[in-house]
């Protein structure tokens, strides 16, 4: 019988804080048994297991991205909609580290389907628009994109920008530059 007061989202917030806090390697059943003071087996009434959590700790946080990267994109395209998502997901990466690692966790294709994740290509096909890229180029760009907007929070988010200057922030601006200049410049295919 499920115990009073928990549920299954109630279990992926307190996953999603303690990912946040501590890491997403730390999320376990057993961490949650123990935060809720309840016996482990008594969260199987409301997940399946482990990677069930993860999954629905992933698609809270493939949607509250993607819901950022929505209002980011409204109303602008090329130059400015890029930086703009480039700087949602470096905020979300430093004001949610543990969920933006839970951003990767593997979906299977029907998961993915229906996730976040799925917004996020729109809103960055969205901001896309402005260089006037065929369809099938689209998913290059939005690749190099998604690679730039997450290798430069992850390095930034492991200290590895630390070490040296200029300051992150202008190496991250000299990035949108360049970004912005090769897709201005983009071989159509």
């Amino acid at each position: 019988m499920p115990r009073v007061g928990l549920s299954r989202e109630k279990l992926i917030e307190a996953g999603a804080s303690l990912a946040d806090r501590e890491g997403f390697a730390a999320v376990t059943l057993a961490a949650l048994a123990r935060q809720f003071e309840v016996k482990l087996a008594s969260l199987y009434a409301h997940v399946r297991n482990s990677e069930d959590l993860k999954t629905g700790i992933a698609l809270l946080a493939l949607d509250s991205l993607a819901d950022r990267a929505d209002a980011a994109v409204s109303g602008r395209a090329g130059k400015e909609a890029v930086a703009a998502l480039a700087e949602v997901h470096r905020r979300f990466a430093a004001d949610h580290p543990g969920l933006f690692e839970a951003t990767r966790f593997p979906l299977n294709a029907e998961q993915a389907a229906g996730s976040g994740g799925m917004r996020l290509a729109r809103a960055m096909r969205a901001a896309l628009r402005g260089y006037g890229l065929s369809e099938a180029d689209e998913v290059h760009a939005v690749r190099l994109l998604g690679s730039f907007f997450l290798g430069f929070s992850l390095l930034e988010l492991g200290g590895n920008f630390a070490h040296s200057q200029p300051a992150p922030d202008l190496s991250f601006t000299r990035g949108l530059e360049a970004l912005d200049a090769t897709l201005k410049t983009w071989v159509k295919s």
